[in-house]
This record gives structure tokens, sequence and C-alpha cells, in this order.
């Protein structure tokens, strides 16, 4: 029988929303410029190439040279353009009207701009669910490519890969490619005889097979150490050298090419799965340690390889359970979904609707919503896209439902689906979210005219990974490895920098501490913490005036096992930029103070640049944002970032301790292992003592100001306790 397979290269280029335009710029130096350099005079070979969306507009506008150069390649039938939602979110995560929207978004751009009407799309981290499938048909999407796991995961062997598959949902049909794992790991970390040699088994045992690879395009250049092993060492070239002389049994070919050559082998019902990794990824951090260690204990076992593919972790929309942030991320988005939903309904101007429905679709890129092997949810440039643009949906929806004038609003919802109301404040300048029933906090602070929330925070939590950090660096080896291999510190003593919260970043936390608690007990997580206010139920009742409402929360709870209560106010008025902030503390023991704090967290505002600093309320500089700080007897402190344009001032109405520090997280990150910064945390903190009723209070005035405002906002009377 006479030795035949095709192959089908598909290669996705991505950048998200919120990356740096160096970041752009030398991917686009490292990786997507020298492959189409490499690639063109091979003119033979074909490929198919997904470009995102965040990327592809960068590339119209900063080298309209490359795309120049792909719509010829396009229009020769050598580059298939595959399309996908256009600002490349986890499908999954949306509702279906979003799904669609953004498929068709894409797919009517790239007809415009390439003269591309796209059939096929690429699965934005191959993340699927059997429901997707009547939404990409229906947005009019042929084909998609995912992984062998999935079909491994449904049960089929590895003799039974070697074509695409149809598979159905109410009455819809769509064709998946699965993307071989194999190759994902040879290309291009293996000589390119490793990748002839596998196509000629698999063409040996399944004559005709179509064999598919799919994966980042940055693994060719922008990934660790890959440009000098693609390019310089010539990698790429020996690869297409290798097609080349094999074409006589192995002929590239893009997905186009093979659908409407080949039929599929059968049908097939996916679970709802994605790439191996990002199955484990998914996992808590116990049951992720738990996993991979009964995956080594049983990798050499002899039946290891028929259990194999009943073995997977977890599934992608835990992620919102892992991170906390990530759900308050997606419960931010799919209320801006709702509220352009409900502005269609009532007849908004279809222009301005389409510039609202184009900044949400940009907050539903994906990278920052998970983590895994990339930076993902612990890079704060991505966390801050993903919010300003959500924001400025937000704002741009009162404006059309005629919202914008200088009132006061107080909601309360479900608004991030615990099962527990929220209450949402906001006015023309501020947005305030609080969860009462979760101590109290107050977990967003939009500051809507710079499109920025102040408490896009992090938590510093356990991670799988941090074992090897603990472990330390890796040798260094001459071979390129594989990002999920590599073992690389981008600065010294990060195992001395692993401090874990045991309560997420927010502000208007509560907390009691010991009498001998400092900066660096607290800043370490490493004080303990002797009340029951930080993470537990606040009574709540909202108050209107006529130009302002305040929400009050009461707590009746203990610290040291001594009753006590507090009662906690958040002011906002109609048109200010400011919050009042109002304490009272009842049932205070009169022969023992204790040691109070009122924890609050800042965002967006990094550490180690001069234009970044603190200020007393006289306006002197205290330092840069990463300077720990130990002031007494102080009346405020001011938080400034010029780079925003913004300051953030905190007025106390009483001689206060203010504590103030970085908050750093160890993360991984496909160049390895880093510190960032994540927020300032802020801890205004008293030895309080009842007076003769038993009774404390402070008020604490905050005051967002930006470059961008003009007008000077007058004193205002506030609602007092």
């Amino acid at each position: 029988m006479t030795l035949h397979a095709s192959l089908c290269l598909v290669l996705h280029n991505h950048q998200p929303i919120g990356n740096f335009d160096g970041v752009f710029e030398q991917a686009y130096q490292d990786s997507y410029l020298p492959f189409l350099d490499v690639f063109e005079p091979y003119e033979k070979l074909r490929i198919s190439l997904h470009t995102s969306g965040p990327l592809m507009i960068w590339l119209a506008e900063r080298h309209p040279e490359y795309l120049d150069r792909v719509r010829m390649l396009v229009d020769v039938g050598r580059i298939e353009i595959i399309g996908g939602p256009q600002y490349e979110p986890i499908l999954t995560m949306l509702p279906s009207r979003d799904r669609i929207g953004q498929i068709q978004a894409y797919s009517a751009w790239l007809e415009r701009n390439l003269g591309a009407a796209p059939s096929g799309m690429w699965m934005p981290e191959r993340v699927w669910e059997s429901s997707l499938t009547s939404d990409l048909v229906d947005a009019g999407i042929s084909y998609t490519v995912l992984d062998d796991f999935h079909f491994r995961a449904a049960g089929l062997e590895d003799s039974e890969l070697s074509s695409y598959y149809l598979t159905e949902d109410d009455g819809r049909i769509l064709k998946i490619f699965p993307g071989s794992e194999h190759l994902r790991y040879t290309i291009p970390f293996q000589p390119a005889s490793e990748t002839i040699d596998y196509c000629r088994e698999v063409a040996e045992k399944s004559p005709g097979a179509i064999l598919t690879f799919g994966d980042d395009g940055e693994k060719f250049g922008t990934w660790p150490d890959t440009k000098s092993h693609v390019y310089d060492d010539g990698w790429l070239r020996s690869f297409f050298d290798a097609l080349t002389d094999n074409a006589d049994w192995l002929q590239t070919a893009t997905l186009g090419q093979a659908v409407q050559q080949f039929t599929a082998r059968g049908k097939i019902y996916l679970p709802d799965c994605s790439y191996r990794e990002m199955t484990e990824w998914a996992l808590p951090v116990k049951a992720q340690a738990l996993f991979e260690d009964v995956v080594h204990s049983f990798e050499d076992h002899q039946r290891w390889k028929d259990l194999k593919s009943f073995v997977r972790g977890g599934y992608w929309r835990n992620f919102k359970t892992k991170y906390d942030e990530t759900n308050e991320m997606y419960a931010r988005m799919m209320n801006v979904s709702k509220r352009l939903v409900e502005a269609e309904e009532a007849g908004a101007d279809a222009g301005e609707l389409s510039v609202i429905r184009d900044h949400l679709y940009r907050g539903q890129c994906n990278c920052p919503y998970w983590h895994g092997a990339f930076g993902g949810i612990y890079l704060p440039h991505l966390r801050n896209a993903i919010f300003n643009h959500l924001i400025e949906a937000d704002t741009q929806l009162d404006q059309v439902m005629n919202l914008e004038q200088p009132a006061v609003q107080a909601t309360a919802e479900d608004y991030n689906f615990d099962g527990l109301q929220e209450i949402r404040l906001s006015n023309n300048q501020l947005c305030a979210w609080l969860a009462p029933a979760r101590g109290g906090r107050l977990y967003e602070l939009d500051i809507r005219t710079i499109g920025h929330n102040l408490l896009a925070t992090l938590q510093r939590r356990p991670e799988n990974y941090h074992q090897k950090v603990l472990n330390g660096p890796s040798n260094d080896e001459e071979d390129v490895a594989s990002i999920h291999d590599r073992v690389v510190f981008k600065q010294e003593d990060l195992d001395q920098r692993l401090h874990y919260d045991a309560y997420p970043r927010k502000s208007l936390m509560d907390h009691f501490y010991d009498d001998q608690a400092t900066l660096d007990s607290v800043a370490n997580g490493q004080a303990m913490e002797r009340g029951d206010f930080v993470d537990l139920p606040y009574e709540t009742k909202l108050r209107r005036g006529s130009d302002r409402v305040q929400v009050q929360m009461r707590r009746d709870g203990n610290a040291w096992g001594i009753p006590i209560t507090i009662t906690k106010a958040v002011t906002m008025a109609a048109g200010s930029n400011r919050l009042l902030l109002t304490y009272l503390l009842e049932n205070l023991p009169p022969e023992k103070p204790l040691h109070f704090a009122i924890e609050m967290n800042f965002a967006g505002m990094p550490a180690g640049a001069d234009d970044r600093y603190f200020s007393d309320i006289e306006g002197h500089s205290l330092g840069q944002l990463g300077t720990p700080l130990d002031l007494s007897k102080v009346h405020g402190l001011s938080l400034s970032d010029r780079w925003l344009g913004m300051d953030v001032a905190l007025a106390i109405d009483r001689p206060s301790g203010i504590w103030a520090f970085p908050v750093e997280t160890v993360s991984q990150s496909e160049a390895g292992f880093e510190l960032v910064h994540q927020s300032v945390c802020v801890q205004p903190h008293w030895f309080v003592s009842g007076d003769a009723d038993g009774r404390w209070s402070v008020e604490i005035e905050m005051t967002t100001a930006c470059e961008e405002q003009i007008e000077t906002l007058s004193e205002e009377e506030v609602i007092r306790l």
C-alpha cells in the first residue's frame, strides 16, 4: 500500500488586550516576521494561520506591510486565515449572544481587511463544552481544532485519531480536528527528523492519515531560548526542508483543504475538556499536587498507557472558584453584558451601542481570567485592561440610558453570583461595590473618569509550583526546553518572598491584632487575627438623602472573646469624587485597649518608580509606593501615580498609626518565576478604648483626584452615625 499522509500545520499567534506595546513589537520581531520570512520561499508548503483580534488590529496599525505579505499568500492558497472570537475570550465563559457576536465581528473584520471569509476557527485555549457546537455553527463556523486529549477522554484510541470527526448539538454539525499533543512537544523542541519519523509511523498504520499540529506561534521565537534555536540554529529551515524532501508521501494541507478532500472518520461527542495541562492547572492546589503525585507514581506502570487516556484534571470554569479575582472580573463582565441587552431592548442608539459592545468584547479577553504556565491573572496590567474596558462600557451605558447626570444611585443584587446580595453605589465619578456578607468589604472601587479599578488586587495564595521555588532553579542545559519544563528565577531569593494571605486583598477589612503586631508581621501575613469581623456577615441598611446615599453595615461580633459591635458606613454624594468612611465601635472594655486596624488596598499603582509615591498630608514625599511605612500619630496619607494621573488621599479625623507596604506575589510565567507587585496595602490602626459608654469612632475621607478632572468639588455635608 502506498504511503501517504497529510499534515495540517495550524499556528495561533496571540497577544492579549492590555499587553505592552513593546511586547507586541518584540514578539513581531522574534516570531511573526521571521517565521514569514522563512516560510515564504517554500512554495509547496501550506499552513492555517490564526492571529487573534488584539494582535491583528495592532499589526494593521503598526505593520501593514506584514499583512500585505500574508494577503498575497492567502491569494495563492498557501495560507488559510482561521477566524475565532475577536478578542480571544474563553467561549464557555460567555453568554451565547456574546459568543456568536465575537465570532461574527472578527469574521467581518477579516473579510473587510484581508478579503478572507473564514470557515474555520481557533478555539481559545481549546476549552470545550458541547453547547458551543450550536453557537459556532450559528456564527458561520464549519470546523475547528481541539486536542487529541479531548478525543482520548471520549474513549478513542491513538489509531482512531488520524482524521477529523463530526460532532452535533441541536441538529447543527461541526467538524473537529484532533491536534496532536505529541507534535506539540516535538515541534520545535526536537530535531525535525523526529516529527517526520512520527508522521511516517502514523501513516504506516493509517494510510491517508491527517495529522494536525495546532499550537502557539510564539514558540517559534518568543518563548525563552527559541529564537536562537528556531532561526539562528536553523531549526525551522531544517523542518521545512524535511517536509519538502518527504513531499512524495507527506503533504502539508490547510484545514479547509483537508475538509474538502477527505470525509470525516465518524461522529463523536466530546466531554467538557481542554488540553491536558489546562485541566491540571484548573484544579485546587492540594488536588493538583495529589494529581501530579498519583500520575508520577503510575506512569511507569505497565498498564499506564491504557489508563492514561482516562486520567484528567479539572474543569476550566473552576478558575472562578480557585481565584476570587477571576470571578470578580467575570461577574463584572456579565453585568455589563446584561446591561447592554437592556439598552438594546430600550431602543438606545445602535451606533453608540456598537462602541460599547467593542469595549465589552475587549473586556472578555481570556488571559487574565486564569493562570497556568503563563502569568495570566498574576499580571496586573492585564487585569487593569479588562477592568478599564468594562468600566468604560458601564459608564457609556449610563450615558446612553440618560443616567450620566450627577445623581447617585444605590442598588442591591447578587452581583458576583455567590447567592448573597452585594451593594453597588455609583455617581458620575465613582462606582463602589460592597459585600456585606463578606465582612462588609469594599471589593471594587472604580474611578470612572480614567476607567480604573482601585481594587483590582490579588491575594497572595499558595500555588503548586511554589515547591519548585523552594527547591531552587534547575541547572543550565544546552537543549532548548518547553516552558512546561523550565525552572528559572527572574529575581534572587524568591523563596524568601513567599507569603500568603488569609483573606482577599480588599478594603474596609476590619482587624483586631495582638498588641505586639508589627508592620513586618502584618505584611508577611503572620499577625494573628483576634476578631471575627474580617470575613463574616454584617447586617445592612441603605439610607438615602436627596443627593447622597449611605450603606450602613453592623456586626455583633467579638475580639479576644469580648462581645463588640462594629457599625461602619460608606457615604457617596452626587457628583463627588469622595467616599466618607465612618466607624463606630461599641461595648469596648474600659480596662483593656484593643489593637484595631482597617485594611485598605490600592491596585494599579506600581512600586519601583519615582512618579509613584507616598505623601503626608502636607504634601511631603515619603518615598516610592514600594516603600514600607510605619507612621505614628498622623492624620492621613496620600498615594500618587503620575503615569495614571491619579491621587488617592486618606484624611483621618483622629491621630492614627499607619502601616503601608507593597503586596507582592511569586508567580510562574513562560520566562520563569518572578516577583510581581500587585497592590499597596494601607492599614490605619489604633489602640482603642471606649468612652464612658464604651464607644469609639473614627471618620476617614477617601478622595480620588485625576488630572483630567477640572471641576473643584465643594465640601459636602455627610450623613453621620
